[in-house]
């Protein structure tokens, strides 16, 4: 028996902190595991170079649980090590045999995993004792099996062993605080996570034989966990659309739906990257799962967690990336400031784009049939990064109310002759919900006006973004105005409806409304609606923004709302007309003393002395004019009152944008009936 000591390199000790310093406990298979593969990966490349002219057998890895033992076996039959490359690649921590391995092979070697040699030592993780047996493929004196152990301490042992293949056994003695290890479902659910699709074949245990028509046949074969030719691996041309989808629902069972589209990456300079990334139907309400891009290095998982590591829109796509310039094993910190994982990122953004653009310029119809899918995800590129932004610019689409699509630039061209307003700006109309705004639309397509449809999630958030990018564009909501004043012109509309008119009729309008609600007079034509309710544009989009971000209403204010009363609707002027000669009498002396007071307010207060001589006078002649002004509005309240056709109006006004509920609701219904049965 030799017995020696573990030299740990001193400049080396960083890497190993790295390494570790933001692993979990369950990274020891995942890292025995590769050590195994890259044991059958380098036999191969000895084999293609002609130095081995053994037929190789089955190539495989293995890993054994035995809970009796407390043991963890891990198994490959690949080119196993004399005692010198024992002591020399496990007795020194951080001295790499795949490096200086791809050194000697660098023009052959197939993907090595391992770059660091630490992977073995994460075995101390969970076992208070290893054993490594192992048998060289070489032939001649210092070819005969040996046995390595250790207990966690400097100190291992190396003695003679007896094992007849070639290849490698690391038993992993497992300690007290780690018995969760010897589940077998435990460890089935590590090498599913991280070798899934190992490049080598990995058997646990075995599994039934199964005839033709799905009955046991009584026979056992070898359970093998995981791909080793997963699609992504392959040629783009050596795949057809079934393999793809195939791949698809390899990689997410739960999910039903096929993907829409996907793109193949093969990418070797300036970096390598290989992956297929899928384009899923997305839906309305932004479900970003973070969990659906799986990131490996050489077929080996890495992470799920890719947000800051790839443009944050792309992790709406599913799939995988896999290159052999991400670290294994290191903090996603590191990842994002990581040049390499930078470059990836910018291209993986290129391809992206490069795709959406041929499948617009090659099949426009097709494209168009995507788009609502498409949206959200490319809205969400769009605003997040510039560069994304000056692509998509060319291929994103706005759909009208009569679902026809526009590039931006086409819709700017369509609408410029009707919906420019007198400040030179293009008005883009568009609705929300088109059921809801129903009447607001056909009132904007009455003046020839198009309206687009905006009822996507980011949508609110969109429109501000191209406001600040597109030049002389604005976007109004159909509701957010009469629709005369949605689109701004020079010429005025008349108004019919006096100054005074005007004035008497607020109170006798918001009589029966929240308080919320500001009645406001507009010109309109005599066949619009006699009154409309209209929210005011910046501030319902702000509130629409708060409330996506999860604020509630913006400034902590509740949304405000215009009922707007047409000033040149014959209804409107009939019930000025009515007020008039049922309450002018009452209303004129009133007037005439409130005009009086406020004449002599404003002598009292025409200057400072006077304001300052006056003070006490001043303060007396407010509150008469405010006792007279409440008179006043009893008045026309009480006028409100005795004329439902105004409560009737108000209240379809509020039906029309569903506002009307509750009490008001069946106060609405009992006077339509009550004034259907007097007609």
């Amino acid at each position: 028996m030799k017995t020696g000591s573990i030299h740990v390199q001193t400049e080396n000790i960083f890497p190993i902190i790295k390494k570790f310093l933001y692993s979990n406990n369950e990274i020891f298979l995942r890292e025995l595991v590769s050590n195994g593969v890259d044991a059958i990966q380098k036999l191969k490349t000895i084999a293609s170079s002609g130095e081995l002219k053994d037929d190789l057998d089955e190539l495989m890895v293995e890993v054994k649980v035995d809970k009796a033992a407390k043991t963890i076996t891990v198994s490959d039959n690949g080119i196993g090590m004399t005692a010198d490359e024992v002591e020399k690649y496990i007795g020194q921590i951080a001295f790499s045999s795949a490096e200086e391995f791809v050194n000697k092979y660098k023009d052959k070697t197939e993907a090595i995993i391992g770059h660091f040699g630490l992977g073995f030592y994460s075995a101390y993780m969970v076992a208070e004792k290893v054993e490594v047996i192992t048998k060289t493929w070489k032939k001649g004196p210092g070819s005969k099996a040996i046995k390595w152990s250790c207990d966690g301490s400097p100190s291992y042992q190396i003695e003679d062993a007896d094992r007849k293949q070639r290849g490698t056994d690391i038993i992993l003695h497992i300690a007290d605080d780690s018995v969760e290890f010897l589940e077998e479902t435990r460890i089935s659910e590590i090498l599913n996570k991280y070798a899934r699709f190992m490049p080598v074949l990995i058997k646990m245990g075995e599994e039934d034989v199964y005839d033709e028509e799905g009955k046991k046949t009584g026979e056992k074969k070898a359970r093998i966990i995981n791909n080793p030719s997963p699609a992504w691996t392959k040629k783009p041309v050596d795949l057809k659309d079934e393999d793809y989808l195939s791949f698809y629902r390899e990689l997410y069972p739960l999910t039903y739906e096929d993907p829409l589209f996907w793109i193949h990456i093969n990418v070797d300079y300036p970096f390598k990257l290989t992956g297929i990334l899928y384009f899923p139907k997305i839906k309305d309400t932004l479900e970003v799962q973070r969990n659906k891009i799986q990131l490996y290095c050489n077929q080996v998982f890495v992470t799920d967690s890719v947000e800051n590591i790839v443009p944050d829109f792309l992790t709406l796509l599913h799939g995988v990336l896999d290159s052999p310039d991400i670290p294994l094993n290191v903090s996603r910190s590191y990842l994002q400031t990581d040049s390499n994982v930078k470059k990836i990122s910018s291209h993986i953004m290129k391809k992206v784009a490069d795709k959406l653009e041929e499948m617009f310029k090659n099949d426009r119809e097709e494209f168009e049939k995507k788009w609502d899918d498409l949206k959200i995800f490319i809205q969400y590129g769009m605003i997040t990064e510039e560069k994304f932004y000056e692509r998509a610019e060319k291929f994103a689409l706005y759909k009208n109310e009569a679902a026809k699509y526009f590039t931006f630039d086409d819709y700017e061209k369509h609408i410029e002759i009707l919906q420019k307003d007198k400040d030179n700006k293009l008005t883009h109309l568009y609705a929300t919900n088109l059921e809801e705004q129903y009447t607001y639309i056909e009132a904007a397509k009455n003046r020839n006006y198009d309206v687009l449809v905006m009822d996507g999630r980011l949508d609110n958030h969109f429109i501000n973004h191209l406001e600040s990018k597109r030049k002389d564009v604005r976007f109004a909501r159909v509701d957010s105005n009469t629709v005369d004043k949605l689109i701004e012109k020079d010429e005025k509309i008349p108004v019919l409806l006096t100054e005074e008119d005007q004035q008497d009729l607020r109170p006798v309008f918001s009589a029966g409304i929240d308080k919320n609600y500001a009645v406001v007079f507009e010109p309109m034509s005599e066949t619009d609606n006699p009154v409309v309710i209209t929210r005011p544009e910046f501030m319902r989009r702000m509130n629409d923004m708060q409330k996506i971000s999860g604020g509630g209403s913006f400034a902590g204010f509740p949304e405000m709302m215009n009922l707007v009363v047409n000033a040149n609707h014959p209804l409107v002027k009939k019930i000025a007309d009515e007020k008039n000669s049922e309450a002018g009498s009452d209303l004129k002396p009133l007037k005439q003393e409130i005009s009086s007071l406020e004449g002599k307010l404003n002598d009292m207060q025409k200057d400072e002395e006077a304001r300052k001589a006056n003070k006490d006078e001043i303060g007396k002649t407010r509150e008469e004019i405010e006792s007279l002004k409440g008179k006043k509005d009893e008045i026309l309240k009480g006028f409100a009152k005795k004329h439902e056709e105004i409560s009737q109006m108000t209240d379809l006004a509020l039906l029309s944008q569903n506002l009307l509920t509750g009490e008001s609701l069946s106060s609405f219904i009992k006077r339509s009936f009550k004034m259907l049965g007097e007609e």
